[in-house]
Order: C-alpha cells, then structure tokens, then sequence
C-alpha cells in the first residue's frame, strides 16, 4: 500500500478513537499506539514533553527505551522544538548533535506539537532503522496530525 493511503486510513483510525477525548496524555498515548502498529517503516514512535523552557521529558511512546531527557540544543528532538520546523534526517548520523537513544536507528523526523495559544508543548518523534525513510508525505501527515492533537487536547 502506498504512503499516503497509509496516513489517510490511520488519521481516520485516530479521529474515530480520539473524538471527545480531551485529555492530552491519552490522546498521545493512543497516537503512538496507532502509528506504531500502522507505520512498517517507524521503529519508534513517540512524544517528548516540554517540561521547562528548554528541556523536553520523554512521554508516550511505543518502541524500544526512549532517552529520558533531551535539552533543545541536542539532537533532532532539540532541533525542532528550539526552531519550531518540523525536522527530517535522512541520516541521524550525520545530522549535528545527534543524540543516539537507539544505536540502530537510521532516520528520523519530529514534528513540533502546539497549544492552542501556540506554545511548544511537546515534539512528535518517529525513528526507523532503514536510512532515508521519511520525506515530504510523512511531513505533511504528521503536522496534520500535530495540530489535531493540540487541537483537541488539554492538560
């Protein structure tokens, strides 16, 4: 099956789970359950939690042991959340500061997850062990689906 039919079956899976579910940990922690069994290509799928002004906490995930702290200026989870832009590394080892939770782990994308006001509260992290395997169709998705869990969510 092709990428976008993949996204497109599992963003309705996550509307149909999460409608009036408000709370923020169930609606990530469902998130990275859907994404996890439905993405072939996602070792890893998960969020860190803002928790300071520049420090994220590891929360829901699915996959192997997650780093439990990373500050923003480290690795592709601080690159996104201190920038803001959705960050897509082809090849984690070659990506600056790169922080190797999963020494297996080829590439990666994380995604900035917004409140409502638009503060930074968490970051969508999704790993792989192939290398290069995500690009523009997860990007779009992914921030599609961001702004939903934000949208819906309160603490």
């Amino acid at each position: 099956m092709e990428k976008q039919k993949i996204y497109e079956e599992l963003l309705q899976e996550i509307h149909a789970v999460l409608e009036g579910e408000n709370e923020t940990i169930a609606r990530m922690s469902t998130v990275c359950a859907i994404l996890k069994r439905g993405l072939p290509w996602a070792s890893w799928v998960g969020f860190y939690r803002r928790i300071g002004p520049e420090i994220l906490a590891v929360g829901p995930y699915q996959g192997d042991l997650g780093c439990l702290r990373i500050p923003f200026d480290r690795g592709v989870c601080g690159a996104a959340a201190r920038t803001g832009i959705t960050q897509i590394a082809p090849d984690v080892h070659a990506f600056q500061g790169h922080i190797a939770c999963d020494a297996t782990v080829r590439s990666e994308i994380v995604v900035p997850v917004r409140d409502l006001s638009g503060e930074l509260i968490a970051v969508l992290d999704l790993d792989s062990r192939l290398p290069a395997a995500f690009d523009e169709i997860d990007r779009h998705y992914l921030e599609e689906l961001a702004n939903e869990i934000a949208a819906g969510a309160r603490s």
